[in-house]
């Protein structure tokens, strides 16, 4: 009987993590070692230590010293599964996650929204390029190179969980939240993206979570204040939003995370998230594309579902859906009370419960959580997270992505021999490319007050410059300066340049311009990795990662192979 129930322990653990983060080198053995320590501890657990396995709340630095207390006691009460790092002191936040995993039963869950890096959380860690500049990198395994990195700068916390990469498809440029966020518009080139981002980190022992499952790239509405409409059918749901996650599913994907947006072609009743919809959740994703693996919701403290359910009502709403952990909970303890309330009322199975919390508890032995100890504390963590390793691996991803979209006069690379004009617009600093290209002293700085005093054979560098200070910057140019570019172009000779969004090209009249180069931020390593493309010392090989209507699909772009 001993023998049968071990079998079964190991078929169960072979069906679970054909579509669950489990370390490639684990052996059957192993495996079935990771389920018997998952069984044993589960059975040891009480029926509240069980559900509060189901929750994670953020921990914030900036917030006081009431905010930790409260933290600290929800996990010492509560028992809750895991936190999720927020701003903003990198060395206290170590200190904090390391004296608050002594007060867990089972060591927590630590994650953290860090898609382009530390630094989207903490200002000392390092900035990686956003993931709509990634999509224009054709070598995808200096993607893999990034996420490794990132992966190694969150274990120095103590973090487990990077809640990336995201795999919506970037088809709306007003979208607010999305953008730069989206590896690009095509489904193929986002989802080799997103692969090789997760691999990346799962190979370092941190799980990593797709998201915003079912689709969150072609929306209006930020989900932070408002629920956004997904107003597709099912054809164009299952050929675009819901590929990638289709593709990437049996990858060995560890989460994937549930967006808090509305579906009526998947949800039938009115204005539902797909986070609390068991049709969107359990039914599909579960049952229908067979994922195993741990089925997270998106923060419930955002607007988009905080403004119509109650904190607790909604954590026991987003568990009956099928979601195996809710993230961000505004009331733990309340939501226990109400999952355990539908238990007993035999609206919700005790095996729902189960299912979850082995789940969990078999991700938090994969990532050694088992047998976990108090981590040594770094001597300047806020070195280790950034570093001229990190500079240089930067670098070399914006010199990959820079796409090349027109050169018709040959404009690139720059010459010794010509003289060129430099003229900066828009609303941030340019000053580390100009720099950087005038080397040999042959470019010129210019206002557009000297436009009308330039030669007529004049090449002029008009260089775009968007602030960049966070990901959520609106990309458009203003009509002054679309104005300014379209006169000049019918005159000179023009090499256009956008340090931000390609989509600035949608409002520009660009028929009479030459060239045409894609940058897509505007940061100290962005401006230098352009200038090495401007001045030849690179390859210019980047590939459009989102399409500009029908004059730029994407995909496009053109080789410039240095010499």
């Amino acid at each position: 009987m001993k023998l049968k129930s071990i079998i079964l322990s190991f078929i169960t653990c072979i069906s679970l993590v054909k579509a669950q983060f489990f370390p490639k080198h684990y052996t059957k053995e192993q495996m079935i070692l990771a389920q018997q320590w998952v069984d044993t501890t589960y059975n040891n657990l009480s029926q509240d230590e069980r559900l509060g396995q189901l929750f994670i709340v953020a921990l914030y630095t900036n917030k006081g010293e009431k905010h930790i207390e409260e933290v600290s006691n929800i996990i010492k009460n509560d028992k809750i599964g895991g936190i999720i790092l927020m701003q903003d002191d990198a060395e206290r936040q170590f200190r904090l996650v390391r004296d608050l995993q002594k007060t867990s039963k089972i060591p927590m869950l630590v994650g953290i929204d860090a898609e382009w890096g530390l630094y989207q959380r903490f200002s000392t860690g390092y900035k990686f390029p956003w993931a709509i500049t990634l999509g224009a990198i054709q070598n995808k395994n200096l993607i893999y190179q990034m996420a490794k990195m990132i992966a190694n700068d969150c274990k120095n916390l103590g973090i487990n969980w990077n809640f990336a990469p995201v795999v919506d498809i970037n088809t709306n440029s007003d979208n607010p939240i999305i953008g730069n966020r989206s590896f690009g518009s095509d489904v193929d080139n986002v989802t080799i993206s997103a692969i090789n981002y997760a691999n990346g980190l799962q190979d370092q022992n941190v799980m990593a979570s797709i998201k915003h499952f079912p689709g969150h790239g072609d929306t209006n509405t930020d989900s932070h204040l408002d629920l956004p409409i997904v107003n597709h059918p099912i054809s164009r749901l299952n050929s675009i939003e819901l590929a990638p996650f289709n593709k990437l599913i049996n990858n060995n994907i560890g989460g994937i995370m549930v967006a808090h947006i509305y579906v009526p072609a998947l949800e039938k009743q009115k204005n539902t998230p797909a986070s609390i919809s068991k049709t969107i959740v359990t039914d599909l994703l579960k049952n229908k594309l067979g994922y195993k693996g741990i089925i997270i919701t998106d923060a419930l403290n955002m607007g988009a579902v905080a403004k119509k359910y109650p904190a607790g009502e909604l954590d026991a709403l987003a568990f009956k859906a099928g979601n195996d952990i809710m993230l961000f909970s505004q009331a733990v303890s309340e939501g226990k009370k109400l999952i355990q309330k539908a238990i007993d009322s035999g609206e919700i199975p005790q095996q729902r419960v189960e299912e979850s919390v082995k789940k969990i508890l078999l991700t938090k032995y994969f990532l050694g959580l088992d047998k976990y100890s108090e981590p040594k504390t770094p001597s300047n963590i806020n070195k280790l997270i950034n570093t001229n390793q990190h500079r240089k691996l930067s670098i070399s991803l914006y010199e990959n992505a820079i796409t090349l979209l027109k050169n018709d006069s040959s404009f690139l690379p720059l010459q010794k021999e010509e003289k060129y004009y430099f003229l900066p617009m828009e609303e941030a600093g340019y000053s580390t490319l100009y720099q950087e290209i005038n080397k040999n002293k042959n470019i010129i700085l210019i206002t557009e007050k000297d436009l009308g005093n330039l030669p007529e054979n004049a090449k002029i560098i008009i260089s775009l410059h968007k602030d960049n200070s966070t990901a959520y910057k609106p990309y458009k140019i203003s009509d002054k300066t679309k104005n300014i570019i379209y006169n000049i172009s019918k005159k000179y000779n023009i090499l256009l340049n956008i340090q931000g969004s390609p989509y600035a090209l949608k409002d520009l009249n660009i028929n009479n311009i030459s060239s045409v180069l894609i940058s897509y931020e505007n940061n100290e390593d962005a401006l230098t990795a352009t200038a090495h493309a401007m001045l030849g010392e690179t390859n210019i090989i980047g590939r459009l990662s989102v399409s500009i209507g029908s004059l730029f699909p994407s995909g496009s772009g053109i080789d410039l192979i240095k010499k």
